[in-house]
This record gives C-alpha cells, sequence and structure tokens, in this order.
C-alpha cells in the first residue's frame, strides 16, 4: 500500500473510530446517570441491575481509552522537533516513573552520560513513548525486578535502551511486539508498542527489541544526531 493511501485510510479509520467514541460517551453517561438510581438497590434484582449496569459502564469505557489508544495511533503527524538534551529528558522520566516503580517492587535506574549530543526531539510524545516502554517493562514484572536506561553515542545516533529483568519472550512473541492490536495481556489495546515505534519514527529515528526467555528484554532507540551539532 503506498503510503499516501495508507494515511488516507487511517485519516477514514480515525474519522470512523471518532464517531463510535462520541457515541460511547453518550452511552456511558445515560448509563452512570441510570446507576444512580440503584446506588441504594432494595433488592436482589435490584442489586442485580446495579452489578450489570456497572459492568457495562466498565465495558464502555474500556472501549473509549481503546478508541483513545487508537486515534493516537492512527493520527499521528509530522511532529514539531526541537534540539533537547536527552538525558534531561530520561531523568524527568524516571522522576515520574519512580513512585510506580517503587510501588511495584522495581527498582528502576539510568545511566545516561550528559554529554550526549543533542537530538532533536517532540518532548511530550517523545515522553509518550518511553512511558509505554516503562508500562510495558512493568506489566513483565509482576512480582518486582529492574528497569534500567543507558544511552551512548552510536555512529551519528543516539541510542537509548531500556532493558527489564523480566522473563523474556519467545521468538514468535517478539516477531509480533510492533503489530498493532497484539498482545500476549488480557487487558490492554494491544497500540502501546505499535504507537511507540510510530512516535520513534517520526522522529527520524527507529527501535529494535531483543529478548531470550529468562533472561528479560531490550528495547533499543536510535536517534539521529542534531545534524547542526554533529
Amino acid at each position: 500500500m503506498a503510503r499516501d493511501d495508507y494515511a488516507a485510510l487511517a485519516e477514514l479509520a480515525g474519522g470512523f473510530i471518532h464517531e463510535i467514541k462520541n457515541h460511547l460517551g453518550t452511552l456511558g453517561l445515560n448509563l452512570q446517570l441510570l446507576a444512580e438510581d440503584f446506588q441504594e438497590p432494595e433488592t436482589q434484582r435490584e442489586r442485580r441491575a446495579l452489578a450489570r449496569m456497572q459492568k457495562l459502564h466498565a465495558e464502555c469505557q474500556r472501549l473509549t481509552d481503546l478508541s483513545n489508544d487508537f486515534l493516537r495511533f492512527a493520527r499521528m503527524r509530522d511532529l514539531p522537533l526541537k534540539p533537547c538534551d536527552l538525558a534531561k529528558v530520561v531523568e524527568e522520566m524516571v522522576d515520574f516513573f519512580e513512585p510506580t516503580a517503587h510501588a511495584a517492587g522495581i527498582d528502576i535506574r539510568a545511566f545516561v552520560p550528559r554529554d550526549l549530543p543533542p537530538v532533536r526531539l517532540d518532548r511530550d510524545m517523545f515522553k509518550q513513548a518511553l512511558l509505554n516502554l516503562m508500562l510495558n517493562a512493568e506489566q513483565a514484572l509482576p512480582s518486582g525486578g529492574a528497569i534500567t536506561l543507558q544511552a551512548a553515542v552510536d555512529a551519528d545516533c543516539v541510542c537509548l535502551s531500556l532493558i527489564d529483568t523480566g522473563p523474556g519472550m519467545t521468538a514468535e512473541v517478539l516477531a509480533k511486539v510492533f503489530e498493532p492490536f497484539f498482545s500476549t495481556k488480557t487487558a490492554g489495546s494491544g497500540l502501546g508498542l505499535p504507537t511507540t515505534r510510530k512516535i520513534v519514527e517520526a522522529h527520524g529515528g527507529c527501535i529494535e527489541a531483543q529478548s531470550d526467555v529468562g533472561k528479560g528484554t531490550k528495547f533499543t532507540i536510535r536517534l539521529p544526531v542534531h545534524r547542526a551539532c554533529v
């Protein structure tokens, strides 16, 4: 499929999902209002009705979240990139994620040189990509473990790696991790890693995954050095 055709299809799908999301919002609101009428159920029948309404409302919210994930994935555009200090961005994200990691029994550390050459980033979108990787690593460590971020210069690129001590992935799973809607988890949209790849590619970079069963997983992002500083 040509790039223009893909963009047109993504825009069409995005518009369709946006309409569905609007209807889901209306449905969810009405279910919430209806459930308020049963907040103090007096009979078994009313208790069953309230439980069903709450389940339906939760399902509407899940579908709304999935719609939001898809819209972010489908409507990725050219990003406004500015020269940034990658070490500072990583530090901010580690500080942000540390309480979540601590609560999950995860030790998160970053080893990022302060003298890295600048890279061009949309800070907010790149932080979203890093957050997706951190959340993915957290989900791979239900009993705790470690997440390590490290960076180095390789030729005209800066390489940023995120390594977890989780159970790792088989070769079959590894080959599909960036496919939209693929997931080994019962919850989630299966769009976190595909969206991360689209964000990285919108920065002119690339991302790859390495994993071995029993040895953890490593995601590596390669970003071009800001040419004015080469």
